[in-house]
């Protein structure tokens, strides 16, 4: 199968590695489902990176609604993202894919600090590198991350996974004469408001014309499919 990307950073949502109506924060099953297809897509030669949520434990925003201070309810969240990433790691490696954590904030005991650099080195060698902790500053989403770590280590595309098969002129679960879009512009995005990314982590993609593809990974083997060049959902470019 002919590749399309040389290096790609994967978009995980911290719901994405918990069962649907379970109690459990994460899924070991889910989480192995995911290994699986990454290590498909590893395995054709393909560069990695996959930055995490951390939503199935924490959401900042929401506690900072209920009277938290917001950095510190950020600062929770990112070591949410954290314990999601170590996750990942452990079952990556379980199947057979050598991995690295790196955390904006030190943590020398569990993961690597973000060294731009070594991430990249690590990429070359063929290791799975996994980004924890957000970007180390709070009111950043990990939308964000994923926008500042693909610029910064080169990325040729985002993949955003998602519970939904692409991008829609409006929301699919509230109107049934949604339109989903194969392809869209920075500007069109823009201008007709469809909920990409946050703004901030947009605006970083179209800056650095990093196109953002946002497909639904609930469809087995999507994710696999997407990393390895398959047309599956949305592409948002220049």
């Amino acid at each position: 199968m002919s590749i399309k990307y040389k290096r790609v950073i994967l978009k995980l949502s911290g719901e994405a590695l918990r069962e649907p109506g379970s109690e459990d924060n994460i899924s070991p099953e889910i989480v192995e489902g995911i290994a699986h297809q990454i290590k498909a897509a590893a395995q054709t030669g393909l560069e990695i990176a996959i930055v995490v949520g951390g939503g199935n434990f924490w959401r900042g925003a929401a506690a900072a609604g209920r009277g938290m201070d917001r950095a510190t309810a950020d600062y929770v969240g990112m070591l949410a993202t954290v314990m999601n990433s170590l996750a990942v790691q452990s079952m990556l490696e379980a199947v057979g894919v050598p991995t690295r954590v790196q955390t904006a904030i030190e943590m020398k005991n569990v993961a690597e600090s973000f060294i731009r650099r070594v991430a990249i080195r690590h990429l070359e060698k063929g290791r799975v590198v996994i980004f924890g902790a957000g970007t180390g500053n709070p009111f950043f989403t990990t939308d964000t991350t994923a926008a500042l770590r693909a610029s910064e280590i080169g990325a040729d595309v985002i993949f955003k996974a998602t519970k939904v098969d692409g991008v829609y002129d409006k929301d699919p679960n509230k109107f049934t004469d949604a339109v989903r879009y194969d392809t869209v512009t920075y500007k069109e995005a823009l201008s007709r408001n469809l909920k990409v990314m946050d703004g901030t982590a947009f605006t970083l993609c179209q800056d650095n014309s990093i196109p953002i593809v946002v497909f639904d990974m609930t469809v087995p083997g999507n994710i696999q499919r997407a990393l390895t060049g398959e047309d599956v959902g949305t592409v948002v470019c220049a």
